[in-house]
């Protein structure tokens, strides 16, 4: 499992953003090694996070690839402050159950 998360601070958006942004889910969802998404802001607000898990790299690469996702990165400046992507190989997840996740509970799986 892999996770891409995508840490920003927001700027102004406008039409063509929530245009691109509306596409670009639509594309993460429809993918069948798209595994789920969790998003953040820090108590200021003004940092967001965006994290997107994935069963295996090439789609994740797949889905940063795509046209939509492309013209976005070209016109980032546009919509914010600035930017920062960490892709992570998920090696353990686990908690004490009361909270549902996308990632496995490894603790929960280890029988």
């Amino acid at each position: 499992m892999y996770s891409a998360a995508f840490i920003f601070e927001p700027g102004q958006y406008d039409d063509e953003f929530h245009r691109l942004n509306a596409i670009i889910d639509d594309v993460a969802k429809s993918l069948p090694g798209f595994l789920g998404v969790d998003s953040w802001q820090s108590t200021s607000g003004s940092l967001r996070n965006v994290t997107y898990f994935w069963s295996d790299l090439e789609t994740l690469k797949s889905f940063s690839m795509h046209p939509a996702h492309q013209e976005a990165k070209r016109q980032y400046a546009r919509w914010y402050q600035g930017y920062h992507i960490v892709v992570s190989q998920v090696l353990r997840s686990y908690g004490d159950g009361a909270i549902t996740h996308t990632t496995p509970d490894d603790r929960r799986n280890q029988g």
